[in-house]
């Protein structure tokens, strides 16, 4: 079966809208299901953003299930100008891994394709993705690199799409990685109140980002359920 990872539930909002089935798994991670698109039953999960979270989710699935390939979802930061919120990215490559992505079929859904920089902290600032763009990276991200790597160790096809919810000119509102808890994950309490801090100033980009990140969810299950893979 193929398996779909991602760091938050809300990155596959626009794919459960469209299935045709969705099953709660007991499994022992944050967001497990099963969902049936276009009669195909997939494996939808999420652990939480960066590679250590993302790797133990796959060992859990893999544990649970048979797979036939694994495929890293979810939002990306754009490095490249050239790309635009709500972008679907698929990545031909991931830096520094030897296990090359696999490019699904579209029908009809249009996408743009490059190199991934798979990093276990967020981009916040339009000068850190001008830097990183130096390496040739065309879009960020957190998990890729670690789902990668277990496809490579299990030999089984690896896939990356992803969505782009910030532009490589653009600032998040504040600095994610410090909104983080002691297991990874983020902290709503942390975001919370640093947006309490500066309610004027946080409050209406963060507002902002959530209706990209809805707009970018959506887009996201378009592209996939149009794929083939």
């Amino acid at each position: 079966m193929l398996a779909f990872i991602a760091a938050e539930r809300r990155e596959f909002d626009g794919l459960l809208g469209k299935a045709d089935r969705v099953a709660e798994l007991g499994w022992p991670l944050p967001f497990a299901r099963k969902a049936w698109v276009k009669g195909e039953a997939i494996v939808l999960v999420a652990n939480g953003p960066g590679p250590a979270l993302a790797g133990w989710a796959a060992e859990v699935v893999r544990k649970q299930q048979e797979l036939t390939g694994l495929v890293s979802t979810g939002f990306c930061g754009a490095l490249n100008p050239a790309l635009e919120a709500c972008d679907i990215f698929v990545a031909t490559e991931v830096l520094g891994l030897t296990h090359a992505p696999k490019v699904p079929r579209s029908h009809s859904c249009e996408c743009k394709t490059g190199i991934l920089l798979s990093v276990d902290r967020v981009v916040s600032t339009a000068i850190e993705k001008a830097e990183l763009r130096w390496t040739g990276a065309d879009a960020v991200e957190m998990e890729a690199g670690a789902v990668a790597a277990k496809a490579g160790e299990w030999n089984i096809p690896f896939y990356c799409i992803r969505v782009v919810t910030d532009t490589a000119g653009e600032n998040f509102p504040l600095d994610f990685n410090r909104m983080r808890a002691g297991d990874g994950r983020f902290s709503r309490m942390k975001i919370v109140a640093a947006a309490l801090g500066r309610p004027g100033a946080v409050f209406p980009e963060l507002m902002k980002l959530n209706k990209r990140c809805r707009d970018a969810s959506q887009a996201l299950g378009n592209f996939i359920v149009d794929a083939s893979f």
